[in-house]
């Protein structure tokens, strides 16, 4: 069990909940669950479900200790782009889940890294998911940061909350985009109505940005694609797919946000995280690292250009 003493500055009241998600880099479920068990105070006294903090309020938090993974060590092969005794960087393929969920018990990149790492993963990310700092979709490629020890995952963590954190993808998208390069800026949060999509919405959601450049287009009948550099300046659910429909560029192959006719050539969302760069949380020296566009993708390419 540790405590951490927070004391809120904020523009306006803000549900408990919600603060302590944000201040400690954790799920509003998990922030909520914390309440429920009676592990946090508000200036002195118990916090109720429905409490809100405002600017001065000091809140007082117990964390558990993290609980053993139940997720089993698979040997799967790992391609691994850095390590040291702080964390790794894992350029990930397409297909495969980042961490146990129903439906995908194993074959995921936790089980990988279990068998690879041990019980050297920090526990800050939870029962499911050891040394996960920021998660890609099962069929997005590219290159995922893993957190080692407990202060890797806090200093990293850091960065990814100050937006310090590089992270850059590639993807092909429908339609040609106008502008060479932009800026969508519109809130993200569960879908209304469709609980397993995201949406832009002004409900129970939080400030998305993502930047884009046109790398290239290729027109054709149908409207033809983009090929698109994005930069997240977030890290939302399904961020970088939600904005691109958002603005009426799917990314191409995206079954959820996309034309219901799939791409052809494509299972899955053309889409690689092709850069990460930060702080290494020991030395101090930034660091940066860069994912070639895997096969799928350049075949795709070489298809649209004719």
């Amino acid at each position: 069990m540790r405590e951490e003493v927070l004391t809120a500055a904020l523009p306006a009241p803000c549900r408990l909940d919600v603060f302590l998600a944000e201040a400690l880099d954790m799920t509003r479920s998990a922030a909520a669950r914390l309440i429920a068990e009676g592990g946090v105070a508000v200036d002195g006294r118990p916090a109720a479900k429905n409490c809100k903090v405002g600017t001065g309020e000091q809140v007082l938090v117990q964390i558990p200790d993290a609980k053993p993974c139940d997720a089993l060590p698979e040997e799967i092969p790992l391609d691994i782009v850095y390590e040291d005794d702080c964390l790794l960087v894992v350029n990930k393929p397409k297909g495969m889940v980042v961490h146990p969920a129903p439906g995908h018990a194993g074959g995921t990149l936790v089980n990988a890294l279990l068998a690879h790492c041990g019980d050297s993963l920090s526990g800050i990310g939870g029962v499911q998911r050891p040394g996960i700092l920021h998660r890609i979709d099962k069929d997005t490629s590219g290159l995922l940061m893993v957190a080692k020890t407990d202060m890797a995952h806090q200093a990293l963590a850091a960065q990814i909350k100050a937006h310090s954190f590089t992270r850059e993808y590639e993807a092909v998208v429908h339609g040609q985009v106008k502008q060479d390069a932009g800026r969508v800026e519109a809130p993200i949060g569960r879908h209304p109505v469709k609980r397993k999509q995201m949406a832009v919405t002004d409900r129970n959601s939080k400030p998305a940005v993502t930047h884009y450049t046109v790398l290239h287009r290729y027109p054709a009948a149908g409207g033809g694609y983009t090929h698109l550099r994005l930069r997240l300046e977030t890290g939302r659910t399904h961020q970088i797919r939600v904005h691109m429909a958002y603005i009426g560029h799917p990314v191409a192959g995206d079954p959820l946000y996309g034309p219901k006719k799939a791409a052809p050539g494509l299972e899955g969302q053309c889409l690689h995280a092709k850069k990460i760069g930060f702080i290494h949380p020991q030395t101090g020296d930034y660091m940066e690292f860069d994912s070639p566009l895997p096969d799928y993708f350049t075949a795709f390419l070489h298809r649209i250009g004719g």
